[in-house]
């Protein structure tokens, strides 16, 4: 009977330093194979804001690494209403529709009014002073056609692993796109109006190449 217990193996000093060496080649294969990964996939992948989940927080504004932000206010031509009360672009309280600053809601003076015919006025955004505020969004979701929406901009952004903003959104808003689709288009989410090409929004080469 005690022929057939088999003794414990001796373990030697060389093959204690074998069975470690092997250990730890292992775990060190393993984190290179894991950051690999992990950075093929910010090279394929963006950030970008669920304009549904936005809550307009206005983190995108003081949160982000580039200032002014990446994140950018964006106009969808097929549902604005081209009002002429426009709750994005006016005070709540503003005395006159003119373009006077005191009348402005917006604090860089980011968007543009351009007369269309009566009653009908045009809302544009010169991006190079929009600080992603989104002081112009909310109104404009709660008492407007919800046109006004936030996009972070691709040829701004530096695509950091851990995005500054998305840790801050209350709303769980950012997620990862792939880059050749890098924007969530308003007018491509179950809108009834007919879709509108927003040449500003095309897919900028430098989105590819991060």
């Amino acid at each position: 009977m005690a022929d057939l217990v088999k003794e414990p193996e001796k373990i030697t000093r060389f093959t204690f330093l074998r069975n470690g060496m092997r250990g730890l080649v292992g775990v060190v294969l393993g984190v290179i194979g894991g950051w690999s990964a992990f950075g093929a996939r910010r090279r394929n992948t963006v950030w970008q804001i669920d304009p549904m989940k936005c809550v307009q927080c206005e983190h995108c504004s003081t949160e982000c690494v580039v200032s002014p932000s990446a994140v950018k206010c964006v106009q969808s031509y097929s549902i604005c209403g081209y009002c002429q009360l426009c709750f994005g672009y006016f005070q709540p309280d503003a005395p006159e529709l003119t373009a006077a600053a005191e009348n402005q809601l917006c604090p860089t003076d980011a968007i543009e009014r351009v007369f269309v015919e009566d009653p009908y006025w045009e809302y544009n955004i010169f991006e190079d002073r929009c600080i992603g505020c989104a002081k112009c969004v909310q109104p404009c979701e709660m008492f407007g056609n919800a046109s006004f929406y936030l996009q972070v901009r691709h040829d701004i952004c530096v695509n950091c692993n851990n995005c500054s903003i998305a840790m801050q959104c209350p709303s769980d808003a950012w997620e990862r796109l792939p880059a050749d689709q890098p924007y969530i288009l308003k007018h491509k989410q179950n809108y009834p109006l007919e879709p509108q090409i927003e040449l500003s929004l095309a897919p900028p080469d430098s989105a590819l190449k991060k």
